[in-house]
């Protein structure tokens, strides 16, 4: 019960100094808000939550963000590439991480407290390596999910993109020029890999930049090597449309060679991971015809 007893009295302490922590001011950053003036951007766009989840956020998301800078967590540059990739903010992600590991911490102690409410006695040390395991667990598995989720919305926008540049081709060939090709093929497609292109495009056309660059840099931004490796192509390619219209059309091709190759890479691990059920289900069909016999061969020695 002791140690028990300085979990709690720690417990109040940490929240105790997070609670003056969270109501700190925060220092706003010049160099953000100059980037987001000369980077505009769409923000994609996220899963509407219930208003009173929305509340939470907006109210405890900056304050956790702000004790976690404290405390020397901040994101990284790939990190904020993610999180803007999946349209959550920075304090968002902390917040859910916070909450995940308060869940792993007690749900660990509630069910050690009904186990002995029952009569099943643990020692206490077994729930206090247990709520440790859930605190690290918990606060891991927000970045698990990221992971995941940023793989599936990188894999969509290459899609979406592959896509995109064959509606640039068709419009080049149709006589339009470079920039009016990239706008009408922008113009034609929804969904959020063609709103990031429109806004690229837009903020390239406001300040004169050409409209690789603002591929360039928003292939940067969000970690996304197809922007970046046909802003490249498209550099070395020169200006004269015969050659854009060609790498266009290489960097289409590409796109979809790797779409098949991912397809039936994710088809053949599929079939591999079935090899596992399968085994097993022979396995225990053996054991489930073979033990009446050997049982009885035991008996009768």
């Amino acid at each position: 019960m002791l140690v028990v007893a300085l979990a709690c009295g720690a417990g109040i302490g940490l929240a105790a100094w997070l609670a003056i922590r969270a109501f700190m001011p925060a220092r706003s950053s010049l160099a953000a808000a100059l980037d987001d003036l000369q980077h505009p951007r769409a923000t994609p766009p996220t899963v509407t939550s219930e208003p009173r989840s929305q509340a939470i956020t907006s109210v405890l998301g900056p304050r956790v963000a702000r004790v976690a800078g404290a405390l020397g967590f901040e994101a990284d540059r790939r990190l904020t590439a993610d999180l803007e990739l999946i349209g959550r903010s920075w304090e968002r992600h902390v917040l859910d991480k916070v909450l995940a590991a308060i869940y792993g911490f007690v749900l660990p102690l509630i069910v050690w407290v009904l186990m002995g409410a029952a009569g099943v006695q643990l020692p206490v040390a077994v729930a206090v390596i247990a709520a440790a395991l859930g605190v690290g667990a918990g606060f891991v598995l927000p970045d698990v999910v990221l992971r995941a989720q940023v793989a599936e919305r990188r894999a969509s926008f290459n899609h979406a993109f592959a896509l995109y540049l064959e509606l640039v081709s068709l419009v080049l060939a149709g006589g339009g020029g470079i920039e009016t090709s990239l706008l009408r093929a922008a113009d034609t497609g929804e969904g959020w890999a063609f709103q990031q292109l429109r806004a690229a495009l837009t903020a390239a056309r406001l300040t004169g930049r050409t409209p690789w660059e603002a591929f360039e840099d928003l292939g940067a931004r969000l970690r996304l090597p197809a922007l970046s490796d046909l802003a490249a192509s498209v550099t070395l390619a020169g200006e004269q449309g015969a050659k854009v219209r060609a790498s266009l059309a290489a960097k289409a091709a590409s796109l979809r060679e790797h779409k098949v190759r991912d397809a039936e890479a994710a088809a053949e691990a599929a079939s591999e991971r079935m090899t596992i059920p399968l085994v097993m289900l022979l396995v225990g069909f053996v054991i489930f015809i073979g033990y009446p016999a050997v049982e009885r061969v035991l008996v009768s020695l």
